[in-house]
C-alpha cells in the first residue's frame, strides 16, 4: 500500500538550499551517494562480526548510467532499510542513520561509518528532478520498499518486490544535468572521489562477464604496514594515483593510531630549478572517502609541495575550514605531519648522506620554504640545511656560523661573522677564482628561493651570521701585503674620466695582478635594488665601488698613456668590471663595442 507524506525538515524552504547551495561543487553529490552504500555495507559487515548476520558474502557497489532514461543509478548489497527507517533516515533530515547505529552498537566504536546519510543523500537534488529508492533489510521478515520525492518536500512510499538485500537509488537526472549519463564523466568522478573506497566499485558491469574489474582500489597502499610495502608498490602507487611518471626521490609512511587515527603516504618529487613554486596534490581522505585536496588547515601549507595521500578518520567528511583551525585534534594532526617530514629527513642526512645530497638540489627549495613558513619546522632542520661551497663540496650552513657577539661588541662596531656566497657562478667566476687563490671560502645560493632564506637565516641569528654576496666586499685576504694599496693618482684619473657615470673609485694592491679591476656594490644597497626590481620599483644600480687594482700593470701603464687613449682605457677597464657584476645596458654595450674597436686597431698598428 502505498501512502504520501511530508519530508520533515525545519522549513519548506530549506529544500531548494539544499538542492542549490549544500555543497560548492555539485559533482561531490556522487561521492556523498557512494559514501552511503559504503557505509550500508560497512554495517552489514560489523552485525556480521557481531554474529547478527550469517554471511554477507562479497559486497559490492554498482553504478550504472542510461542515457536514453537519463538515469544514473548507485546501488549496494549492504544492510538496506526498512520502511521505518526509510521514513527515518530519509524523511527526518535532523536524524542521522550512522548516529543511530553507532549508539546501538557502541562497542564497535564506529569505526568506518561515515555517518552523512541524512544531508549526503539529498546532495542528489542538485542533480536530479526526481529521484527513487529501491531497499530491502537484511532483516528476515521485512518488505521491500519503494520511496520517491521531486524533491518538493513531498514524497510517496511504499511495498515493492524486491528479492535480495540492499538499497538501489535511481536519479532521474534535471535535463541541463545530461552530462551526468556519459560514462566517461562518472568514471572521472569516481577516480576523484572515490579511488579509495573500502569496497569494489563496477561501472556499467556486462551482465555475464567475470573478468570486470573494479574502478577503484578497495586496500590502497596506505593502509598496509610500511614493514610489508616493497619499494616498487611504493613507486606503483605514486605513479597510479599522481599520474606522475618521474619516481619519487622518497617517501614517508605515516602509521598513527593513537592520540588520533591516522594513515598515509607522502611523497617527495623531483622540484624544478628556479621556477615559481608548483603546488604539489596531498590528497584529504576520510575512512578512504576522499574530502577535498590541499586542506591547509590539516596539512601545513608548505607541505603542499609534496604529493601523497593522507587519511584520518577523526576528521569529519563534510566539516567547515573555521572549525578545522579551530580544532586541538585537528592541530595535533598538523603538528606530527610536520614532525614526520623533520624526523625523516634528518634520518636520511644522518643514515645516508649521499643520497641527501644528491636528492638537495631537489629537497632545498622545499626544505627553505618549509622553514619560510614554519618555525617549528625550522627548529627541528636547521642543522641539516646544507650549502655547496665553491669547491663542491656540501656543509650544514649552521657550520658557518659564527659565535654570538656580545651587545657590548656590537655597540663598539664588531659584526657577526661574514658568510661569502656567489649567486651566479657563471657572472661571478672572477670573484670566485679570487676567492679560491686567497683560499677563501664561500657557497653557492642560486635558486630563487635563497635571498629571501638568508635574509630569514640572518633575522633567525642576528648576533652570529651575516650574508655578503662574493662582490659586496673585499676581503682582506684578497690584498696584497706590501705598500702601493692606495694611489692617489690612479684614483683621481679613473674619477674624472668616468664622471658620467655612477660609479665610485678606490684603489686597492690584489694579490691577483691579473685584474685590473672589480665592481664592489653593499650588501644592503643591492639586497634593496633587487627588492625593487622585484616590486618593479625601479631597478637602477647605486653605490657601485669600482676597485681599481694596483698591481695591475694595464693600470699603472695608464699614468703615462696619452690622454685620448687613457679615457677609452679607463672606460674599458670600468665595463669589463661591470660585466661581471650585470649584464652591460644597451648603451654600455655600444661604447664597449667601439673601445673595443680602437683599442685592437692601435695594439695592431704598433
Amino acid at each position: 500500500m502505498e501512502r504520501q507524506g511530508n519530508i520533515r525538515i525545519a522549513s519548506e524552504n530549506m529544500m531548494p538550499i539544499i538542492k542549490k547551495w549544500l555543497y560548492s561543487e555539485k559533482d561531490i553529490f556522487l561521492r556523498e551517494i557512494v559514501a552511503n552504500a559504503s557505509d550500508a555495507i560497512t554495517k552489514l559487515k560489523k552485525l556480521e562480526a557481531l554474529g547478527e548476520v550469517k554471511k554477507a558474502g562479497d559486497c559490492k557497489i554498482t553504478i550504472t548510467t542510461d542515457a536514453k532514461a537519463k538515469t544514473l543509478t548507485v546501488e549496494d548489497n549492504g544492510i538496506g532499510m526498512s520502511q521505518d527507517e526509510v521514513e527515518r533516515y530519509i524523511t527526518q533530515i535532523a536524524f542521522s542513520g550512522a548516529a543511530d547505529f553507532v549508539e546501538k552498537y557502541e562497542k564497535t566504536n564506529g569505526d568506518g561509518i561515515i555517518g552523512h546519510f541524512g544531508l549526503g543523500f539529498y546532495s542528489a537534488y542538485m542533480v536530479s528532478e526526481n529521484i527513487e529508492i529501491f531497499t530491502k533489510s537484511y532483516r528476515d521478515g521485512e518488505k521491500g520498499v519503494h520511496w520517491v520525492s521531486d524533491g518538493n518536500s513531498t514524497y510517496k512510499i511504499g511495498d515493492a518486490e524486491i528479492k535480495t538485500r540492499g538499497t538501489k537509488i535511481v536519479m532521474h537526472l534535471a535535463p541541463e544535468e545530461k552530462e551526468f549519463t556519459d560514462e566517461k564523466v562518472i568514471k572521472k568522478l569516481l577516480s576523484k572521489y572515490c579511488s579509495f573506497m573500502p569496497y569494489p566499485i563496477y561501472l556499467n558491469p556486462k551482465e555475464g562477464d567475470k573478468e570486470v574489474k573494479p574502478v577503484n582500489t578497495p586496500e590502497p597502499l596506505y593502509l598496509k604496514q610500511p614493514a610489508d610495502c616493497t619499494e616498487e608498490e611504493y613507486k606503483n602507487f605514486y605513479r597510479d594515483t599522481f599520474r606522475d611518471f618521474n619516481p619519487p626521490l622518497f617517501w614517508i609512511h605515516l602509521n598513527m593510531e593513537y592520540p588520533f587515527r591516522l594513515k598515509g603516504i607522502l611523497y617527495f618529487p623531483k622540484i624544478k630549478k628556479n621556477v615559481e613554486l608548483e603546488p604539489g596534490q596531498v590528497k584529504l581522505y576520510c575512512d578512504q572517502v576522499f574530502v577535498a585536496n590541499n586542506i591547509k588547515e590539516v596539512i601545513p601549507e608548505f607541505l603542499m609541495l609534496l604529493n601523497g595521500v593522507i587519511d584520518c578518520p577523526d576528521i569529519p567528511l563534510n566539516v567547515s575550514r573555521s572549525f578545522l583551525q579551530n580544532d586541538a585534534k585537528v592541530q595535533k594532526i598538523s603538528r606530527y605531519i610536520t614532525k614526520k617530514v623533520a624526523d625523516k629527513l634528518t634520518e636520511l642526512f644522518n643514515n645516508d648522506r649521499e643520497k641527501y645530497e644528491k636528492c638537495w638540489q631537489d629537497l632545498s627549495t622545499f626544505v627553505k620554504y618549509g622553514c619560510l613558513k614554519d618555525d617549528d619546522f625550522f627548529d627541528k632542520v636547521k642543522d641539516i640545511i646544507i650549502y655547496r661551497n665553491i669547491d663542491g663540496k656540501y656543509q650544514p650552513i649552521t657550520r658557518y656560523f659564527g659565535a654570538s657577539i656580545t651587545e657590548e661588541e656590537a655597540k663598539n662596531g664588531k659584526e657577526p661573522q661574514a658568510v661569502y656566497y656567489a649567486s651566479d657562478e657563471n657572472k661571478q667566476a672572477q670573484y670566485i677564482a679570487m676567492f679560491r687563490e686567497a683560499g677563501l671560502d664561500a657557497i653557492i645560493c642560486d635558486e630563487y628561493i635563497d635571498p629571501h632564506f638568508i635574509s630569514y637565516l640572518e633575522y633567525q641569528n642576528p648576533t652570529s651570521v651575516r650574508f655578503l654576496r662574493i662582490d659586496a666586499d673585499v676581503d682582506a685576504a684578497l690584498k696584497a701585503e706590501g705598500e702601493g694599496g692606495e694611489d692617489k693618482e690612479l684614483e683621481s684619473l679613473f674619477t674624472e674620466c668616468l664622471k658620467n657615470k655612477k660609479v665610485h673609485v678606490k684603489t686597492a694592491k690584489l694579490k691577483n695582478a691579473n685584474v685590473p679591476a672589480i665592481v664592489n656594490v653593499p650588501e644592503f644597497l643591492r639586497r634593496m635594488t633587487e627588492m625593487n626590481s622585484f616590486y618593479r620599483m625601479g631597478d637602477d644600480m647605486h653605490d657601485v665601488t669600482l676597485i681599481v687594482n694596483t698591481a695591475n700593470k694595464a693600470v699603472n701603464a695608464l699614468k703615462t698613456a696619452e690622454e685620448k687613449s687613457r679615457q677609452t682605457a679607463v672606460e674599458q677597464i670600468y665595463y669589463l668590471a661591470l660585466m661581471s657584476y650585470k649584464p652591460l645596458e644597451p648603451e654600455e654595450l655600444q661604447s664597449f663595442t667601439a673601445n673595443t674597436s680602437v683599442l685592437l686597431e692601435k695594439y695592431l698598428q704598433k
